[in-house]
């Protein structure tokens, strides 16, 4: 198929979607076969919508004033240094993306889901709404300095053996399923809740962890202790962790306990109480 004709088909699209952006049509016909972009061109007032593209890259100086999205780009090997979307960055399904570029910054959440052969994010990440990671299988570990305002899911990454020290995420935590997973870092602090279900080799919680929400360590079943003066803000769900044989003085929760199959369920309400000194558990104890 000739180059204008592709051309037209893309125009024909653009302003079916919307007759106020023409030029976005052009625009996306010129990364499509790689062409030199204008000043103009490269400053995008509001959304690009760039999925499915067959492309490799982007060109260097592209700035979207509102969200981009390139899911399902399943060449794109490369983003430029210092790419600034003002909205959110949607690259899920970009599966032959390696790495991110240092000074990206980004207005809005950033999913990186099914990112298969991502291995790293630049250090000084800082993402003002969610990040998404679920399902990146090569990724090993998180940069320092990194900080998320929302949400961030790291479900179902199963080479993530580790998280940076003093990691603030202001949102929910999602590690379920992160099977390589031995520790987790000092200093870490949880607006929102904690999911760690079926870390199998998650050994212990560190020192000073604070969770504003629930905190779910389900199937955990090589933990063996959990800190003294931990606070949980909901609920404590310890079901299965089988290798659990008591609570921690001090452990103050703000929901319910749950110890369905674990060795803590042989101790009565009273005993647990007393386990944990000064600590409070204010829900119902689940067995």
């Amino acid at each position: 198929m000739e180059k204008e004709t592709i051309k037209r088909i893309f125009d024909f699209l653009e302003n079916k979607e919307n007759k106020k952006h023409k030029d976005k049509g052009t625009l996306r016909w010129k990364l499509f076969f790689n062409q030199p972009l204008t000043k103009e061109e490269l400053n995008v007032s509001g959304n690009l919508h760039l999925a499915n593209l067959k492309i490799t890259s982007l060109p260097e100086g592209l700035k979207v004033g509102g969200s981009l999205d390139l899911s399902n780009c399943t060449n794109l090997t490369y983003l430029p240094e210092g790419l600034k979307v003002g909205g959110g960055l949607n690259l899920s399904n970009c599966t032959s993306l390696t790495s991110l570029p240092e000074g990206l910054n980004v207005g809005g959440s950033l999913d990186l889901s099914n990112c298969t052969s991502l291995t790293s994010l630049p250090e000084g990440l800082e993402i003002k709404s969610s990040l998404d990671l679920r399902n990146c299988t090569s990724l090993t570990s998180l940069p320092e300095g990194l900080n998320v305002g929302g949400d961030l899911a790291l479900t179902d990454c199963p080479n993530l053996t580790s998280l940076p020290e003093n990691l603030d995420v202001g949102g929910n935590l999602y590690l379920e399923n992160c099977k390589s997973l031995t520790f987790l870092p000092y200093g870490l602090e949880v607006g929102g809740g904690l999911s760690l279900s079926n870390c199998t080799s998650l050994t212990s919680l560190p020192e000073g962890l604070k969770v504003g929400g629930y905190l779910f360590l389900i199937n955990c079943t090589s933990l063996t202790s959990l800190p003294e003066g931990l606070k949980v803000g909901g609920g404590l769900n310890l079901q299965n962790c089988k290798s659990l044989t008591s609570l921690p003085e001090g452990l103050n929760v703000g929901g319910f306990l749950d110890i369905k199959h674990t060795q803590l369920k042989n101790y009565t309400d009273d005993e647990l109480r007393k386990m944990i000194y000064l600590g409070h558990i204010k829900g119902k104890i689940i067995r």
